[in-house]
């Protein structure tokens, strides 16, 4: 039985001989022979590219999805039949290019090795359409849904490439792997430094998959690089957010190991948004209720009983301590700012807009030199922004027009029309 060699120099001689007896020149029988046998190769290659896509593409394509299984549309989005067909194709290339270059045995041994690097490249395609198949399958369970796998796949992927680099160099100097490898190892402070975001990003990625301190999806603040949005990728070396305001932020994956953020999933999750906002009431304005005052207060509807509840337990209280009411520091008193204070608090918790379960309430802050503030501290029932903005707007729309049945004033900075009011008036005195 004849060697491949022998049977490759066989079909050229062939071949040659054949051109030759039509009485062409020994070069043009040459040329003839290259191209009667790359013609022959390329007409081999269609016929088996059209075999491998009727049987891969067509058949195995077509009973998967008839199958309903979702596998079927990842292996076509992804190309991987495709680049297994490539492979082959090129696999059967190499076997025959030197039947076609046998007697160009220089040119036949460069083509041979651009070959053998071309078969890399394909294979190199192949696993990484097989990966990116796997991670999007990963990405439809609900366990691995917000986990950032695309930064697994990039570590692959650069392994890969590193394989394929190293193979490649050793095809065409005809070294070993191993020799390249070693020879690497004076240049890997070279490569720390240039893969040095990508070496962060790696660790970064595995530590915020661990902790779960953050995921795709996930609101997130970071005032230090303007960041203030949902989180659209992670991946190996960047982090993508796109901001309230539609702008996209790119920041390092490892920024979120070595800076401190806010992510506001917590608040998400528990339905409930924080509502934190003070009036500032002017203190010159504070003063104790009159009789007169509480008959008033008493026809609003949240404070009756309250007002009723709690005359009982003052006339009570100074009662049994002889206290001389008719000095009004003496003894216990109802204000108007405490009153008010109730009135919000009562009235936040018959707002169907506000959780009742979470934190509700409502507290006097230090004294500034705007005036004293009412703190409403609460959550409200959702957390979508529109609906946090028109709960918080109504709250304080209705605050700032109840506030005058208390004889309470909220504090304003002088505008341009006090200040000619007061000239006015200045003027009219002098006069």
């Amino acid at each position: 039985m004849l060697s491949i060699n022998e049977q490759t120099s066989s079909i050229y001689n062939w071949t040659l001989q054949l051109s030759q007896s039509m009485g062409l020149s020994d070069q043009a029988a040459q040329v003839s022979t290259v191209s009667i046998l790359l013609i022959s190769l390329l007409f081999l290659l269609f016929v088996v590219d059209y075999l491998l896509r009727f049987f891969f593409s067509s058949m195995l394509l077509k009973f998967v999805r008839k199958a309903n299984n979702q596998w079927g549309n990842y292996l076509a989005d992804n190309k991987i039949l495709t680049n297994l067909t490539r492979v082959i194709l090129t696999a059967v290339s190499q076997q025959l290019i030197p039947v076609i270059f046998s007697g160009f045995p220089s040119f036949n041994t460069l083509l041979n090795k651009i070959l053998s690097v071309l078969i890399l490249f394909f294979l190199y395609k192949l696993f990484n359409s097989l990966f990116k198949t796997g991670r999007d399958v990963l990405r439809t369970s609900k366990a691995l849904a917000n986990k950032p796998v695309d930064s697994y796949l990039q570590v692959v992927q650069i392994f890969l490439i590193f394989i394929l680099i190293t193979l490649t160099v050793s095809i065409f100097t005809g070294s070993s792997p191993w020799s390249f490898l070693v020879s690497l190892g004076t240049a890997s402070a070279v490569l720390m430094l240039v893969f040095k975001d990508t070496i962060l990003g790696f660790v970064a990625s595995i530590q915020v998959s661990a902790n779960d301190s953050v995921r795709v999806g996930d609101w997130i603040e970071m005032s230090k690089y303007g960041v203030d949005g949902d989180i659209l990728e992670i991946n190996l070396n960047n982090v993508r957010v796109q901001n309230f305001d539609k702008t996209i932020v790119t920041i390092p994956t490892y920024t979120l190991l070595s800076d401190s953020f806010k992510n506001y999933r917590g608040m998400q999750e528990t339905g409930g948004r924080r509502l934190k906002r003070a009036i500032n009431v002017k203190i010159s304005t504070i003063r104790y209720l009159e009789d007169v005052d509480l008959f008033e207060l008493k026809k609003i509807s949240l404070l009756k009983s309250f007002i009723e509840e709690r005359e009982n337990q003052i006339r009570e209280y100074n009662s049994k301590n002889n206290f001389n009411t008719d000095v009004k520091v003496n003894g216990r008193r109802m204000t108007n700012i405490g009153l008010f204070r109730k009135y919000i608090t009562f009235f936040s918790e018959k707002n169907p807009d506000i959780n009742q379960e979470m934190t509700l309430m409502v507290r006097q802050l230090p004294p500034t030199s705007k005036g004293l503030p009412l703190e409403l501290y609460m959550f409200t029932n959702g957390t979508n922004w529109a609906f946090y903005e028109d709960t918080l707007s109504d709250i304080f729309d209705h605050l700032f027009a109840a506030i005058h049945y208390f004889d309470l004033q909220v504090f304003e900075e002088p505008s341009s029309d006090d200040m000619r009011r007061l000239i006015a008036s200045k003027v009219s005195a002098d006069e």
